[in-house]
């Protein structure tokens, strides 16, 4: 697959880059993909939710009403699920929502969400991104001319660059990530990848290894 290489001015360079085959043309898996998403989502869970159940609520232990007599159901504790500021019955407990996926799993997941990007068309390449200071301004205004201002945008650098970063951190519906550290999910995600050249060649040097 062939694709043109623009600047940060949204200008055709007149280079063209060819993705790899084996990383952009395979046939997307669609189950990895929803299983490394799940994993994802599921790490970012804290898994601190706790309700009091009905050993922990602190309340009279006198018994309501006499036994019998009342034409109604017994009833010996306030603590009761049933009588109100009672204990919660089988109440959420702290737990850890994490799980495994095989390494080749989550790489296949990564090729695929990569994959259905670029068939798609929704993968755009930039022959490199800086900024001399953090310059939102700057950042906005790239998008702009890549006319993708109103479009969910991940843009993903070789290197960590501070300014880059810093530009586009406060800007929403967009996000800035490295070849090394992009996920399935930041690539589900978002709505088009902006990827430099210098970023191409590391995400498919990752896949070789």
């Amino acid at each position: 697959m062939e694709l043109s290489v623009y600047n940060t001015a949204g200008k055709d360079t007149g280079k063209k880059i060819t993705l790899s085959d084996e990383i952009f043309g395979i046939v997307p898996n669609e189950h990895v993909v929803y299983l490394d998403v799940k994993q994802y989502l599921a790490n970012q869970r804290q898994g601190t939710h706790k309700a009091k159940e009905r050993a922990e609520v602190s309340r009279s232990t006198r018994k309501i009403k006499k036994q019998k007599g009342t034409g109604g159901a017994r009833a010996g504790s306030m603590k009761s699920p049933l009588m109100k500021g009672g204990g919660r019955i089988f109440g959420p407990r702290p737990r850890d929502y994490h799980f495994k996926l095989n390494k080749k799993v989550k790489a296949l997941a990564r090729q695929s969400a990569l994959a259905a990007k670029a068939q798609s068309g929704d993968i755009a390449i930039l022959d490199s991104v800086s900024f001399a200071t953090p310059q939102t301004k700057a950042y906005l205004a790239m998008l702009k001319a890549l006319q993708l201002d109103n479009t969910k945008t991940l843009l993903i650098t070789p290197e960590v660059d501070k300014n880059v970063v810093l530009s586009g951190r406060n800007v929403p519906k967009t996000k800035v990530t490295t070849a090394g550290d992009v996920n399935t999910y930041d690539l589900v995600n978002a709505g088009k990848l902006l990827i430099t050249t210098a970023a191409i060649e590391k995400i498919e040097s990752s896949f070789s290894n």
